[in-house]
């Protein structure tokens, strides 16, 4: 019986490298997403003297969107892939050139909640544009946006004091 205890439990734990298949996914979402980046930029660039400062300021705030976007998608494979299938070697070993600060140090608390504070900047770019651009919209449209983004900003604060009275649980003697 301990035997079949033993197969399962091994059979459970190999199952995170399945996970492999996700994050490989997210790579190439990411490059389909820099190809899009690009055609945005593209047409920024050629249109650059005939936008007005409001369409430029537009056409910036979407490429701040999408650098935030891909960031997220990095963030998110990373941290998602040393957290839950293996540690990445140049974060053990810490006399390579191309050392990134950020590996191993990102947990799935912390990433909680730089996903949300990602979420967050993004949904304000969105609503900056929406503002931008209000005469399009009707009133009842701009408070729902409003109110979605006031969630989201609720909801990562609320992210924040839960991570923090975690971390003050387990900072504590009792803990």
């Amino acid at each position: 019986m301990k035997s079949i205890e033993l197969i399962i439990e091994r059979i459970i734990l190999s199952s995170r490298w399945l996970l492999v298949v996700f994050y490989m996914g997210l790579v190439g979402a990411l490059a389909i997403y820099a190809l899009s980046f690009l055609g945005k930029f593209y047409k920024v660039a050629i249109h650059v003297f005939d936008y007005d400062e409001a369409g430029m300021i537009l056409a910036i705030l979407g490429l701040i969107d999408a650098a935030l976007v891909a960031s997220l998608i990095v963030m998110v494979m990373i941290s998602g892939y040393e957290n839950f299938v293996s540690r990445f070697e140049e974060a053990e070993d810490k006399e390579t050139e191309n050392e990134v600060s950020f590996l191993g140090k990102l947990d799935s608390g912390s990433l909680k909640i730089k996903v949300a504070s990602s979420i967050v900047a993004i949904s304000s770019i969105h609503l900056l544009q929406v503002f931008m651009n209000a005469s399009q919209y009707e009133n009842d449209k701009l408070m729902w946006f409003t109110i979605i983004h006031l969630a989201f900003v609720l909801s990562a604060l609320m992210l924040g004091v839960l991570e923090k009275m975690v971390a003050k649980k387990k900072a504590s003697p009792e803990g």
